[in-house]
């Protein structure tokens, strides 16, 4: 198999629809053996089915809620046994949690958003990083947000999480690059993507799918939502190894947002 990460071991986490559905396609057309995890099983067998169909034993599906350490433990030996080794780890799962202002959150939504946005992401770092330097070079994607680095009203506990993602995506591409791992770390920080993370907006629109987007594009200057695939071929870029000299990076897909 050819391609920009042929001969590669990806895990896509939160992949059974949205971006991780996305990305798998691409690695898999790319050349990479993928593991897809999810809570939904049954939507994580179903892209694996559908991405073999097209390129035969590239992919493989498993059970998988990224708050809990074991689980983390028994899919990655799972995933190192069925690919033959990891060597790219995607921390895609995430939740956008209750839209609440400081006086109305509480303290479930705030440890829920925690445990899915960023405890799992430590989880599978500290989990994967022994079986990454095994297959080195390596590469970790953390999923951020343009939330961890813009703050809006309402959305604490998800600006809270994803500026964590954003900052301890650093940490770790240190700690690698000082025990010359040969494992980079970087982080992708996506605007609003056609992904079902934004049925919340629509419905605040009264289920007008136009109406909402016209709201939502109002501070993009590109006025667009973007597609999966713009945030897929940053993945790409990151997994393969034409990024060899990128690590502690953050990567803005945010139609320039956050360039005004």
């Amino acid at each position: 198999m050819s391609g920009r990460v042929a001969g590669k071991q990806a895990l896509i986490t939160g992949a059974a629809g949205g971006l991780g559905e996305a990305m798998a396609w691409m690695l898999a057309r790319e050349g990479a053996k993928v593991a897809v995890t999810d809570v939904n099983l049954a939507g994580a067998r179903a892209l694996a089915a559908a991405i073999n169909a097209e390129i035969p034993d590239s992919t493989f599906a498993f059970a998988h809620d990224v708050t809990e350490e074991a689980e983390w433990v028994s899919v990655i030996d799972q995933a190192v046994a069925a690919m033959g080794g990891l060597s790219i780890l995607v921390n895609n799962a995430g939740i956008g949690g209750d839209l609440k202002f400081v006086e109305t959150d509480t303290l479930e939504n705030w440890r829920r958003v925690q445990a899915v946005n960023i405890e799992s992401i430590m989880l599978g770092c500290k989990h994967a990083m022994p079986h990454l330097r095994a297959s080195a070079p390596a590469s970790i994607i953390n999923i951020s947000s343009v939330a961890g680095l813009a703050a809006a009203p309402g959305m604490g506990a998800y600006n809270a999480t994803k500026a964590a993602v954003w900052m301890y995506t650093k940490t770790i591409a240190l700690e690698a690059a000082k025990g010359d791992w040969n494992v980079r770390c970087n982080s992708v920080h996506p605007v609003f993507i056609k992904t079902p993370i934004l049925d919340p907006f629509i419905a605040m629109a009264g289920g007008d799918e136009a109406k909402a987007h016209e709201r939502l594009t109002r501070g993009i200057p590109l006025k667009r939502i973007g597609e999966p695939d713009d945030v897929a071929y940053c993945v790409l870029y990151l997994a393969a190894d034409e990024s060899k000299f990128v690590t502690g990076a953050e990567f803005k897909i945010d139609g320039g947002m956050l360039a005004q």
